[in-house]
Order: C-alpha cells, then structure tokens, then sequence
C-alpha cells in the first residue's frame, strides 16, 4: 500500500469512527446539490443509465485523486473551483500549472474530460457535474500537434511519472496513436504507475477520426480500454472503435462538457467514455480506501452490465459490458492476484527480447587441417628458343613416336605398291617361248 493510500485509508477511519460514536449509525452521505429539471442537467443521460446517481448515496468520490493527461483544465471556478489541486506542463508549449488550453484545436479538450470526471456542478444542482464530483484533479498539459517543442511520447512518459509522484490514484488518458505498438520509453512509464498501484483509463478511439481498430496506449497490458455506446447501449459506429483490449464500455454520443471559458458545449468520443470510467474508478476507490488498483478494474468489469448478443467474456465491440457504478461500488468480490487487463511487465518480457541478458556465446572447437606438401622447386628459366625438358617430354618425344612409324609405315606402302606395278609392266612385255 502506497503512503498516501494509507493517508487516505487512515483519514476515513478517523471521519467513519467519529460519526457512528456521535450518532451510533454508519454515515449517510449528505443529499447532493441535483436539479433534474435544469436542461444541462438532465441531458446528462449517463448518471441514471451508468447508475451514477445511485452510486452517489455511497460515495462522490471525496479523498481520491485524477490526473487528466490532456490539452490542460481551464480555470472555470464554477466547475473547478476547489477541484484541480495542481498541475504541470510537460509540452514545452504551456503554463508551470498546466492549466493554459494547448492547441488551437483541441484546447478545450482537457477541460471536456475533466468536467466530465469531476466537475462540480453549481450549488444550486444546476449546470454540469461530474461523475466524481468531490475527487480532486490534476492537470497536466500535452501537446497533442506534431510541432510540440517536445516528442508526443516523451511527453506522455514524463506526464505519467509526475502524476503518480504528485498523488494520482486514477490516471486518465483520452488520446490514441493510431498504431498498435508504442515507443519503448512508455514501458517504464506505464510499470511505474502499475507498480505505484494507480488505475489507468484509457480511451479506444473512434472510427469518426479515423480510428478502425484501438491503438496504443489503448494495447498496453494492464490499462482499462473504454469503448463507447450511444444513447441505447450500442456500440457507436462513428464514436468508438474495436479491439480486443477493450474492457468496458460507456457513453461516447450526446455528451457535454464544460469548454476552458466556461461553455458547455455538444461533443462525442471515447474521449469522454474514459472520463466516466475514470470518476467510477474514483467512486470505488473513494467507497473502498484500501483497494488495490487491480481490483478496482476487476470490479468494473465483473459488474459490467451484459450486452446481449455480445461476445463472452470479452467483446471486441463491448469489453466485459456497460460500466455499472453502483455495483461496482456494492458488489461482493473477492481480491484477485493478478490484473485482468494484462501484465506489462511479462509483455515485456517476452516481446522486448532484445532488452534482455546476452546469451552466451557457443564455444567452437578448432578442426586440424593437415599441411599441404611443399610445391617444387622453381627451374632457372631458359632461352624460349631452346626445347625445355618439359618441351622435350611432352612435345617433341610424342611427336616423334607417332611421326617415324608413320613414316615407315607410308615407305613400306609405297615399296610395295613399286613391286606390284613393277611386276604387272613385266608380265606384260614378256615375249612367249614358243612360236
């Protein structure tokens, strides 16, 4: 257990003790501020469907901390007035408190999730809130365009490791590379976070920007992938993605979030599927101060609401199902051992073989090889004239004992050929001896 696990667990005690003392009963989380009949309010569908609003007689998330990893959380007082309680910046581009919108396009991105996680609500019960609205937030700013004065994975890397040393519990990521492997200085980074018992939510992706299947960090082993549903619960087709890490789903259509000035404005994602399942995070671990960050993903997925038809266990579309806050909060389960999301640390392991110990080099036996025998020795060299002994042997001497035969050979024949003519001119100039 982390130190501030065990402040946190401790500090509960102490407020859980006192109370039943005074009272003599278990505590009942005061009413909080709700207004269904303000517009903003009631257009934010997920709190009855993801049973947020149930989940709110137990717990709003009081004592657990969210890092937004994101474009920064605008200083909207309304909304995060007492909520962000610090912040960097690691783009280069943006503010010591990570707090100045980053991007002429995604600026008020941060500040979407954000208020989505947690923001506040008004008093009154009207306007936005968030899923936790008690947790506390951090703001740590990126540069999402290719221009940032410092690489986009070094920036993710460094904002990882601020945030778990600056008090995150649950780390919230809605961004996608678009490819399905990461640059090794995530590996570190992301162990550092498991290793630090924090949760890590990220967000699938969506078709609409290009999207088809998850990318990372949404593939690293060990992190909550968010898919996202429509307003009935089905997969969306342009506001999430597929992939066989997803693990739970939630809304990503007709959503609202609170913009750096203070807007609230339509917009649609799994980038803010992810913040929703991160303020449940923030629900458990604030209902359950002593819970491993394993078993706060184990019980959201294990109380995921089943989608029919649905691949089982875990669907490409869906994950495990539709987060549930409220069960996830109440359920009886016991602790797990292992992340069912995956370990990193074995993926790396296995895959980044190269990263590993040498292995020894194979000794090889050296094979004799018998000396070749001495060439001859070089013969003085004569006038190219002159017949060489090598001349005389294989030149001249063959020569002549083919030729001479053949000589005699053709003055036999000849001497022969003589004597016959010679003895037919006889024959025929002989005269007869008798009249």
């Amino acid at each position: 257990m982390t130190a501030r696990r065990t402040l946190r667990s401790a500090a509960a005690i102490v407020v859980v003790a006192a109370t039943v003392l005074l009272l003599g009963v278990a505590p009942t989380p005061a009413p909080i501020p709700d207004d269904p009949a303000d517009p903003v309010r009631a257009s934010e569908y997920w709190l009855d469907g993801a049973r947020i609003r149930e989940a709110w007689q137990t717990t709003r998330g009081k004592g657990v901390t969210i890092a937004v990893i994101d474009t920064g959380i605008g200083k909207v007082p309304s909304v995060f007035g007492d909520a962000v309680v610090g912040g960097t910046d690691v783009s280069g581009s943006g503010t010591p408190d990570g707090r100045t919108p980053l991007g002429a396009v995604d600026g008020n991105h941060g500040s979407w999730v954000a208020s989505l996680a947690a923001g506040r609500g008004a008093p009154d019960g009207t306007g936005m809130i968030g899923v936790a609205p008690e947790a506390n937030l951090l703001s740590i700013s990126v540069g999402f365009s290719a221009a940032a004065a410092v690489p986009f994975t070094e920036q993710v890397a460094k904002g990882m490791r601020w945030a778990v040393d600056n008090g995150a519990d649950i780390i919230n990521l809605s961004f996608t590379t678009n490819t399905l492997d990461w640059d090794k200085s995530w590996d570190d980074a992301f162990l550092y976070a498991f290793e630090h018992d924090v949760v890590v939510v990220v967000a699938a992706g969506n078709r609409g920007s290009g999207t088809n299947i998850i990318g990372a960090p949404a593939t690293i082993p060990g992190v909550l992938t968010v898919g996202g549903v429509d307003q009935t619960g089905m997969a969306s087709i342009e506001a999430s993605t597929q992939g066989i890490t997803i693990g739970i789903s939630a809304p990503s259509e007709g959503l609202i979030g609170v913009s750096a000035d203070g807007t609230v404005v339509p917009w649609r994602g799994t980038s803010g599927a992810a913040p929703i399942v991160a303020g449940v995070a923030a629900l458990i671990r604030s209902a359950h101060p002593d819970i491993k960050a394993i078993d706060v993903i184990n019980r959201i997925i294990k109380t995921a609401i089943p989608v029919p038809d649905a691949v089982k266990p875990q669907d490409p579309l869906y994950g495990y199902g539709l987060v549930d806050a409220a069960a996830a909060i109440s359920a009886n389960l016991p602790a797990v051992s292992e992340n069912p999301m995956g370990d990193l640390a074995e993926w790396i392991r296995v895959f980044r073989r190269a990263e590993t110990e040498p292995q020894p080099v194979p000794t090889v036996t050296p094979v004799a090889v018998p000396p070749l025998p001495a060439p001859d020795a070089p013969t003085e060299a004569g006038s190219p004239l002159l017949p060489s002994a090598d001349s005389l042997r294989y030149g001249t001497l063959p020569l002549i004992a083919l030729t001479v035969p053949g000589i005699l050979v053709a003055l036999g024949v000849t001497a022969a050929a003589r004597r016959i003519r010679s003895a037919r001119i006889s024959v025929r100039h002989t005269p007869d001896s008798e009249e």
